[in-house]
């Protein structure tokens, strides 16, 4: 039997019509003209992009700083901002680039792979990461015990006194399941109690202004790893999904506008873009999608992955309003190249904003999403013969 939209449900109908009109030329070509700018000496980072990123993918990343600047951080807009983390960005030191913006207000809330947060941990305490090559022997780089991410280079003791230094805090958190946006909280706010500053890593300044960030796979790092070790150990300490899953879902449920900023794809993308099918589909409450949608990505489409997956794809799943896809952009290229650009535009052309420390309006948000569902906002489920 075919799924069906559940009784009384909202879910977005797509109708389609014919044009009312044979589009002309001056229908396509209302667009900024392309100029060959000169580039001067001393030009700022925004300038560049807004007189010489033109087209192509230089197109692309001008239209995404546009949008994220003058309109995801627009005070008027209300808009809840969640950037998303896959690849190894921490270690290649993007971090410093999501700290500015989390101090700005810019970052709500975020969506991490657990390996770019364990790698943030070395950074706040001190540990060393080098630049190198990725023309090594690797069976020598063992024997020295060198650990190597492309050309990031680091001593294997890096990852041991991490791991050690995680088991021992675990030790003294609540002894309890919890959401990853706890866990994370609590290594953040051990860290600043260590006398690391905020500056110094992603985890800090998130505990420093309860910016909320979850993990999609907890298991899948060496944060879960070192759990899982102190289980064994008779830890009471757990980390439940359901609650992260219930958490972003009431996050999104309570904002005005919804944006976010993919870099990667992967698990953290649709962790964070599932909130809206969970809220339509699972709950029946509908919002009709997500508004804002900026994507940095090397992979297309044509492969059927998530993380190429487009935001037109994600019409189809209720994931984003059909009317928003004039503000989306994709932008294909190295997100160690791309995101710092971006970031780099926004705190130059947009104002910081008020910080909504979401991560101490949890129970709020909860509740309000428990009464929405309560209240049968939307549909019953579907009963089938």
């Amino acid at each position: 039997m075919p799924h069906r939209p559940h009784e009384g449900s909202s879910r977005p109908e797509h109708t389609h019509h014919a044009p009312d009109h044979t589009p002309s030329a001056e229908d396509y070509l209302g667009g900024e003209r392309i100029h060959a700018n000169r580039i001067e000496p001393g030009v700022s980072v925004a300038d560049l992009i807004d007189s010489g990123f033109q087209a192509y993918n230089a197109g692309r990343l001008n239209e995404a700083a546009r949008l994220y600047a003058s309109k995801m951080l627009d005070p008027e807009q209300d808009v809840t901002v969640c950037l998303t983390i896959a690849g190894a960005m921490t270690p290649a030191g993007v971090g410093g680039a999501i700290i500015t913006l989390m101090e700005r207000g810019a970052i709500d809330f975020m969506v991490s792979t657990g390996a770019n947060l364990y790698h943030d941990i070395h950074y706040a305490l001190n540990f060393t990461l080098h630049r190198g090559a990725f023309k090594l022997d690797d069976p020598e780089l063992r024997e020295a015990g060198v650990i190597r991410i492309y050309d990031v280079l680091f001593r294997d003791e890096v990852l041991l006194d991490t791991d050690r230094f995680l088991r021992e805090i675990f030790t003294t958190f609540p002894q309890r399941p919890m959401s990853t946006a706890e866990l994370h909280y609590l290594i953040g706010q051990r860290l600043l109690d260590l006398g690391v500053t905020p500056e110094q890593s992603v985890l800090a300044m998130a505990a420093r202004w309860n910016v909320p960030i979850y993990t999609s796979s907890p298991g899948d790092s060496s944060i879960g790893m070192n759990l899982a070790r102190n289980q064994l150990d008779g830890s009471a300490l757990t980390i439940d999904p359901l609650y992260d899953v219930h958490e972003t879902t009431a996050i999104v449920q309570a904002a005005t506008r919804n944006g976010v900023i993919i870099l990667g794809g992967g698990s953290p993308k649709n962790f964070y873009l599932q909130t809206q099918p969970q809220l339509w589909e699972v709950l029946g409450i509908n919002k009709g999608g997500h508004d804002y949608f900026i994507q940095i990505t090397q992979d297309a489409p044509h492969w059927g992955g998530l993380s190429g997956a487009t935001p037109s794809e994600a019409v189809s799943w209720g994931k984003i309003k059909p009317e928003q896809l004039s503000d989306s952009v994709v932008v294909y290229a190295d997100t160690t190249l791309a995101f710092p650009l971006l970031a780099a535009y926004a705190v130059t052309r947009a104002a910081p904003r008020p910080r909504r420390e979401l991560f101490a309006r949890r129970e709020e948000m909860l509740r309000e999403l428990r009464a929405a569902y309560a209240r049968g906002a939307g549909a019953k489920e579907e009963t089938r013969p």
